[in-house]
């Protein structure tokens, strides 16, 4: 038994050699998906910071699977604005009893621009 194998190995043939045009094995593909890098500044609002951490999905999905993402996002966010308009409580600033022009006799809906004299 050698003393030394690594001493009694061959040496690699320049058929085994590594390809120095090859690509590293070891390098990223630079066809995976790469983060944007969009930065996501929370809101404070629980389900609106919910769909910003989610859209952070996109940054290690191929492109094909963004819309599933954006999808979700753009649903969540809708059922929280809903929320927020089937809210009961007092009416916000503005929006108290309408300034809409009563109906003229006979039922007709007012004209503001109908001037006759």
């Amino acid at each position: 038994m050698p003393e030394h194998p690594a001493a009694d190995a061959p040496e690699p043939s320049a058929a085994e050699a590594p390809d120095p045009q090859a690509p590293d094995p070891r390098a990223p593909d630079p066809h995976a998906p790469r983060p944007l890098g969009v930065p996501r500044t929370l809101t404070g609002h629980a389900e609106v910071d919910a769909g910003l951490e989610r859209l952070g999905d996109v940054d290690h999905l191929a492109t094909d699977g963004h819309t599933e993402v954006y999808e979700d996002v753009h649903g969540r966010l809708r059922d929280t604005l809903t929320a927020l308009d089937a809210r009961q409580g007092p009416p916000a600033p503005g929006r108290g009893p309408s300034t809409a022009r009563p109906p003229m006799p006979g039922g007709a809906p007012a004209r503001p621009y109908d001037h006759r004299s």
